[in-house]
Order: structure tokens, then C-alpha cells, then sequence
């Protein structure tokens, strides 16, 4: 059941991924705005930090597996509405929906990792999701970026949710309950107050927002970025596949001990300052194969950041909290990629450099996770 898990990360995951290079073009062509544009790309994550925080509780509540059905049967339906999209402001509406019931999935599956992983080797369980993640980075962007190329930009749609469907039967048949609760209390956001507070729940959630800060800004700037250079999608979906790559090899190989051996935070910080170098970098080179480069460091920063945040979620939380713990987690996961996207739309609007802005918030976010970490020390 868990290499299943592992597939069901990787097409919830691909969901986003393959998305990346189409969703910019794909609006513009429909005739939205830039601001308008920069709305829709962060729209799905909006929505989707309401659905990790209120699908948390109920990952809790009602069992991982339940939870995890709903998420991708929802999302399967939803996926079939984009085709027939036929403005900027419809495209939107779909985008909402497509956050909120995607909201569920990914909560629920790392509740599970969460549940099955032990201790003295969640580092290296958490690498192998990272994986999971970096296998859908890898195929996600290229596919999609491919596919737009040749003018069949509605089949990714149909493609994806065709794997949704497949994975809910998977899940039917398959996946077993890892834990449930008799509790039936109503949803409260006094229940989440203890996991707010807890110092490791904090680090981690900062870092997860950082981290999609800069993920949001490349699913919106980069596209743009390519196009101003004179190239196609594809070339976006390569760019993006790239650091894909790069996680891969660290994850999967015996590099992934580092997990385990070094203080999570650390790692995570290390990561931080590099994806915030590559965006300030991104404003000002215009090289293809420099371009390159930076996103093999960035596919370094990003291999150093997921699994370490995800470790310090797990060892934070039990059975009991760990939906909402992780609902927590994937909400500012979420926060992030709203404001990347949106905040790099209007910059670029105002100033021409969609990446400064990620930076600059990155860097803060470094500076607060470094005293945080000293203070605890």
C-alpha cells in the first residue's frame, strides 16, 4: 500500500505541475488581464488552503482514506469543466473549485505517510515522497508544456482527470484505513489553536510558504519570461522540468541520508537562501543556458526544503492532530503560491521585475526562520 501512496502523491502533485507552463497562456488567450491572469493562478491556492484547513479536521475525523476518495473524485469532475472555459472569469470560478475539493488530497495522503513512517527514519520516508513530488515536477511541466505547444491544450485537462479517476479506484480497492476517530465534534478553529502555537508547526509552515511564494511566481513570471526571450511553452515545461530533476537525484539516491543526520530547520533554511538567489537572478538574466543552471539550483533548494519541513510536521503531531497538522501546513503550503503569483502580477504590472518581490519576501522569511531556530537553540 505504500508505493501506492507513493503513485497517489505523484498524480495529486501532477495535478499542479503539468499545469504550470499552460494556465498563464491559457488565460491570456481566453482575454484576461495580466492582474486578472496573476487572480487565476492564485485563485487555486486560495481556495485550496481552505480546503487543507477544513479538510484537515475532517482527515481527523472521518479517516484519511474517506477524505482522500472525495478529494480526487471531486477534482476528476472539476478538471472535465475546463475545456469549455470561455472567458478569463469563468476560467476562475473553475480554478476556485479545483483548489477547494484539491484541498483535501494532499493532507490526507501525508497524514497517511505520516501515520505509517517511523522516527528514526521519517527523514529518509519524507525524502522518498519528495520523490513522489519530483518525478510529477519532472513529467508535469514537460507533458504540459508539450501538449500546449501542439495546440491541445484541453487534453492535459482530460488527461489528468482520467489518472484521478484511476487513482480513485485505486484508493477504493486498495487503500486501508490507517486511522479513525470516534470523535464527532463539530468543526472549530479552537481545535487547531494548540497546533498553531506549537513552534515546529510554525517553522515548518513558514517554510512551506516561502517555498511556494517562489512556486507561485514562477508558474505566473516564468511563462512570461520565456515568451519575452522568444520561445514556446515547451521551452517553459523543460525550464520547469529541470529542477524537477535535480530534487530527483538527491531524493532517490544516497544523498537522502542527509535527512536524517542534519537538523531539519537548517536544511530548510539552506534551501531558502538558495531559491532566493535564483529570483533575483531571474530578473536580470536572460541566457537560456544560464536560465538552465539556475534551475538546477533551485531544484537543489527546493530537494533541501520539502522533505525537512514535512519531517518537522510529522514529528510534531500525532495520529490524533496530524489531519489538522498537516491541513495547517499545506493552508500556508497554499498562502504562499496566492501570494507569489499575485504579488508578482502586479509587480510586473508596476515594475517590470516579477521576481523581486518573491525574493525580497523570501529573504524575510530566511532572516525569521534563522532566529527562530537560534532562539530554540
Amino acid at each position: 500500500m505504500t508505493r501506492l501512496l507513493y503513485f497517489i502523491i505523484v498524480v495529486s502533485f501532477l495535478d499542479t505541475f503539468i499545469q504550470l507552463p499552460i494556465i498563464t497562456p491559457y488565460a491570456l488567450d481566453l482575454g484576461a488581464s495580466h492582474l486578472l491572469t496573476g487572480a487565476i493562478v492564485a485563485v487555486y491556492s486560495l481556495s485550496n488552503m481552505v480546503g487543507n484547513i477544513v479538510g484537515g479536521h475532517w482527515i481527523d475525523r472521518f479517516g484519511r482514506k474517506r477524505m482522500l476518495l472525495i478529494g480526487m473524485v471531486t477534482v476528476a469532475i472539476v478538471l472535465l469543466f475546463y475545456p469549455y472555459a470561455q472567458s478569463g472569469g469563468q476560467l476562475f470560478v473553475i480554478r476556485m473549485f479545483h483548489g477547494l475539493f484539491g484541498g483535501f488530497l494532499i493532507p490526507a495522503a501525508f497524514a497517511y505517510v505520516g501515520d505509517r513512517s517511523k522516527t528514526g527514519s521519517r527523514g529518509k520516508t519524507m525524502a522518498l515522497t519528495g520523490g513522489a513530488i519530483g518525478i510529477a515536477a519532472i513529467v508535469g511541466p514537460a507533458l504540459g508544456g508539450a501538449m500546449a505547444a501542439n495546440a491541445k491544450t484541453e487534453y492535459v485537462f482530460y488527461l489528468v482527470a482520467i489518472l484521478f479517476a484511476l487513482c480513485s479506484v485505486l484508493i477504493i480497492k486498495f487503500v486501508e484505513e490507517s486511522f479513525y476517530t470516534t470523535e464527532k465534534g463539530k468543526f472549530s478553529f479552537t481545535d487547531f489553536l494548540p497546533l498553531l502555537k506549537h513552534p515546529l508547526i510554525i517553522q515548518a509552515s513558514l517554510a512551506a510558504f516561502a517555498l511556494m511564494i517562489s512556486n507561485g511566481t514562477l508558474a505566473f513570471a516564468l511563462p512570461l519570461k520565456v515568451a519575452g526571450m522568444g520561445m514556446s511553452s515547451a521551452t517553459t515545461g523543460i525550464l520547469l522540468s529541470t529542477y524537477g530533476i535535480m530534487a530527483l537525484i538527491i531524493f532517490l539516491t544516497p544523498i537522502n541520508r542527509i535527512y536524517d543526520k542534519f537538523s531539519p530547520i537548517w536544511l530548510v533554511i539552506i534551501g531558502i537562501s538558495f531559491i532566493g538567489s535564483v529570483h533575483i537572478l531571474l530578473n536580470f538574466i536572460n541566457v537560456y543556458w544560464m536560465i538552465i543552471v539556475l534551475m538546477f539550483i533551485y531544484g537543489i533548494g527546493f530537494a533541501l526544503i520539502f522533505p525537512s519541513m514535512n519531517r518537522i510536521v510529522a514529528e510534531a503531531s500525532t495520529m490524533v492532530d496530524r489531519g489538522k497538522a498537516y491541513g495547517i501546513f499545506y493552508a500556508f503550503f497554499s498562502l504562499g503560491a496566492v501570494v507569489g503569483s499575485f504579488v508578482s502580477g502586479a509587480t510586473s504590472d508596476a515594475f517590470g521585475l516579477p521576481f523581486l518581490s518573491s525574493a525580497t519576501m523570501m529573504s524575510i522569511v530566511c532572516i525569521v526562520l534563522i532566529v527562530m531556530a537560534k532562539k530554540k537553540a
